[in-house]
């Protein structure tokens, strides 16, 4: 049966010490002696030991020539404590830096030697679980490019687990800038359809004239200029995924033609006589409420029933704020890579600017601000000074801010959260004050509620 007791490396070049030692730890540890700096490297390298237990000076090479030795020469790294009867703070200090555990003084007592040697495991245990938390983390925040540790992400990826292999329809809502691509294709690349065609369309991007062309394809001769037949993004998409990113803006007539695609599962090219089948999987996309987009009289009812069999709301960055230092270090170092800068770290103060940014753009802006300040940096490390965040709106606000880029309903959407978080989540007093009615205001928050925003109180 084996073991589990610790080995222990005894490095002394006096036998009654070596002895001691080895009699005094044998019942709680295995424990192995050697004279010197050379005989203990060769152990080591023979066999595994938890922890050396080294004096400083000895013959032919004392304890900080082991150290060295052991980091520069051993595949794994063992605690190393230290010992001397000549203690300085000199010593202390070359010796932390060479990477040793502890340092201990002779003489000692066995209880002084018992309490250094258990600190020493106890601290290497908590080093090893930190380590394997924070790689649990890492992949687990990095699946697919979601970065981020937050509840919010964690049922995120959950439900694109639970939908990633099915065929059904899904529709991402979220503000600007929260990563809805980013979404999409963790969606994609998560199921079946990896290996098939991932391909986007923006709906916005496009005139009302060529976006059935560009949608459905055409045959030669369908219209002037069409020299030869050319394939749609459904036909590319084949066997993969079709994202219609900003579906809202998709032209009114052009809906009835994507819902009668959606509801066949066929679709005719411009010009064509028969139609063409393409096994795809839609994922859509709107920063706009859909449901208010209907009542507008802008976007089809039953194209929104269709699109919305597996709805998703990404929550905005406000609404996350403990991912912002994760998400603001990934930036960072991907910037320096790409720009060829040395790895940059962002300075204490620098990251409480960022914790109190409102974030109006979301993970996008926050992407902009990292690469603006890697490129414009002077430095090893990125401050307060370089993010330029009084540029994009009071640093102090924390509650959204509100700046010239946002639209009238932007602004009321930030007037409204920030009323109610100043009113600790009273809607009586917030509606008073906002010279609404309360009806008004909470119809207002459940809109902002399935728009996936967090409300005050």
């Amino acid at each position: 049966m084996m073991s589990d007791k610790p080995n222990i490396l005894v490095v002394d070049d006096e036998p009654t010490m070596r002895d001691f030692l080895k009699s005094s730890l044998a019942d709680r540890y295995h424990v192995r002696t050697a004279t010197g700096g050379t005989e203990a490297l060769a152990l080591l390298q023979e066999g595994k030991s938890d922890l050396v237990l080294s004096d400083v000076q000895m013959p032919g090479g004392g304890g900080l020539e082991l150290l060295r030795a052991i980091r520069e020469r051993l595949d794994y790294h063992p605690c190393v404590i230290l010992m001397t009867a000549f203690a300085t703070v000199e010593q202390a200090v070359k010796a932390t830096r060479n990477g040793a555990e502890d340092y201990i003084c002779k003489p000692f007592g066995l209880d002084q030697l018992d309490h250094v040697l258990e600190r020493a495991f106890t601290f290497r245990q908590l080093h090893r679980e930190n380590s394997n938390l924070r790689a649990n983390l890492v992949d687990r925040a990095d699946k697919n490019g979601l970065l981020g540790n937050n509840p919010a992400m964690d049922l995120l990826r959950e439900k694109i687990d639970m939908i990633a292999d099915s065929r059904g329809t899904v529709l991402l809502q979220g503000e600007s800038g929260t990563g809805k691509e980013v979404v999409a294709r963790a969606i994609h690349e998560s199921g079946s359809r990896k290996d098939g065609p991932f391909i986007r369309i923006n709906c916005a991007a496009i005139p009302e004239t060529l976006l059935e062309a560009e949608l459905f394809g055409y045959e030669r001769g369908a219209f002037t200029g069409a020299v030869q037949s050319r394939k749609g993004k459904f036909e590319l998409a084949d066997g993969g995924t079709l994202l219609l990113d900003e579906i809202s803006e998709m032209p009114f007539a052009m809906q009835a033609k994507l819902l009668r695609v959606l509801q066949e599962r066929e679709f005719m090219r411009l010009g064509a006589r028969y139609a063409t089948r393409s096994d795809v999987r839609i994922i859509a996309t709107t920063n706009r409420n859909l449901r208010e987009e209907i009542k507008s009289r802008n976007f089809r009812e039953d194209l929104f029933f269709r699109l919305n069999v597996i709805p998703l709301t990404i929550v905005p960055l406000r609404g996350r704020m403990d991912d912002v230092p994760l998400l603001a270090r990934h930036f960072c170092q991907n910037f320096c890579a790409e720009n060829h800068k040395p790895l940059m770290e962002l300075t204490e103060g620098a990251m409480r600017c960022l914790m109190g940014m409102g974030w109006p753009g979301n993970v996008r802006q926050l992407q902009n601000v990292i690469e603006r300040a890697v490129i414009l940096s002077t430095s090893g490390c990125l401050d307060e000074k370089v993010l330029g965040l009084s540029d994009e709106m009071d640093s102090t606000d924390t509650s959204g801010g509100i700046s010239t880029d946002m639209t009238l309903k932007d602004m009321e959407r930030e007037l409204i959260l920030r009323k109610l978080a100043n009113t600790r989540g009273n809607r009586t007093r917030a509606a008073h004050e906002l010279g609404i009615s309360v009806r008004t205001l909470r119809n207002k928050l459940n809109l902002y509620t399935d728009m996936g925003m967090e409300i005050p109180g």
